[in-house]
């Protein structure tokens, strides 16, 4: 359920399938498990860290497991709450438009394109929900939240995404690295190259041929970060009606532009840069030529969904190009 409904009621989710949570807590479990056979040893350090890390894998895999799923159910006299954990009973509780004193919709500090709407009670208590999944109407949700539940003075949240704005904006702008901080990272690159070989050299010992090997590798490593650092940049996106604007930056510092139109395009999906769909979802496009583009991390599924959504609307893109 998302707060993009047809119906007068705002539906908010937070919470992973129990599928999702397995994805998770499975590869910690399994770290955890490896230092097992610490447990067995005579050696009281090697004990100890075994029996740390297989609390802390316990400790993680718990919390993954059981934390709850949450529900909000927004209607135009109430606010309905539903919390459940995997392995409990349903809770529920019911606030009513009267309880309402105060709105406010703060910013998450992970993703820029993330919003929460904070209520505060009449009691003084401040309710959080969960996120809002369609991010290029946040404002519109806004408004009608703040109407209908008579709160005055909410102020409009900055959303770089909003429908509203005549350009959304994906990213941040890009800007090349000083020299002075590239000729750093290269300098590093040389410094851990030859610190084996100088070691050795200290302490009197010939130079194994790992260590000569080092040398040239960290020749090539401070040239390609001399060369290339500045591709590490990313993207910046706008997106306008007709057309988005792509920049990035050329290994020299120097500014590229590309311009996606909507007859170029051949396809657009929604494609997950990580392990988690909650936090690494992006948009893929892929032009008539061949060529695609990936977009800066957005975050859930369903926002990258809602981003895409606008970016198919604004592009003016065929049903049969859409895969979101």
């Amino acid at each position: 359920m998302d707060d993009a409904t047809t119906s007068n009621d705002i539906r908010l989710r937070e919470g992973s399938s129990i599928a999702q949570r397995l994805v998770v807590a499975g590869p910690a479990a399994a770290v955890a498990l490896c230092f097992t056979p610490g447990l067995f040893t005579h050696d009281i350090i090697e004990v100890i860290i075994s029996v740390v890390a297989l609390l802390a894998g316990a400790a993680f895999v718990g919390v993954i497991m059981l934390a709850p799923a949450v529900v909000w159910i927004i209607t135009p006299d109430e606010i309905l709450i539903g919390r459940q954990r995997p392995f409990g009973k349903l809770q529920t509780r019911i606030v009513t438009k009267d309880d309402i004193t105060g709105l406010q919709v703060p910013g998450s500090k992970t993703a820029k394109a993330r919003f929460q709407l904070a209520f505060t009670l009449a009691s003084g208590e401040r309710l959080t929900s969960p996120p809002l999944s369609d991010v290029t109407h946040v404002r519109d949700t806004v408004a009608r939240i703040a109407a209908q539940f008579d709160v005055p003075d909410v102020e409009a949240p900055v959303n770089p995404l909003d429908a509203s704005n005549p350009e959304m904006r994906l990213g941040d702008p890009v800007e090349p690295f000083s020299q002075r901080d590239i000729r750093i990272a290269a300098l590093i690159a040389v410094a851990l190259s030859v610190a084996p070989y100088a070691y050795r050299l200290w302490r009197g010992l010939p130079p194994n041929w790992i260590d000569i090997m080092l040398l040239p590798l960290g020749v090539v490593a401070a040239l390609a970060v001399y060369r290339f650092a500045n591709l590490v940049t990313g993207a910046f996106w706008i997106i306008r009606e007709g057309d988005i604007r792509v920049e990035r930056l050329r290994g020299n510092g120097e500014m590229r532009a590309d311009h996606i139109e909507g007859q170029n395009v051949k396809a657009i999906t929604i494609e997950r840069r990580g392990r988690s769909e909650d936090e690494h979802c992006i948009v893929a496009i892929r032009l008539q030529s061949g060529r695609r583009f990936r977009s800066p991390r957005i975050g859930s599924r369903n926002e990258a969904r809602a981003v895409g959504a606008e970016i198919v609307r604004r592009l003016g893109i065929g049903a049969e190009a859409s895969q979101i």
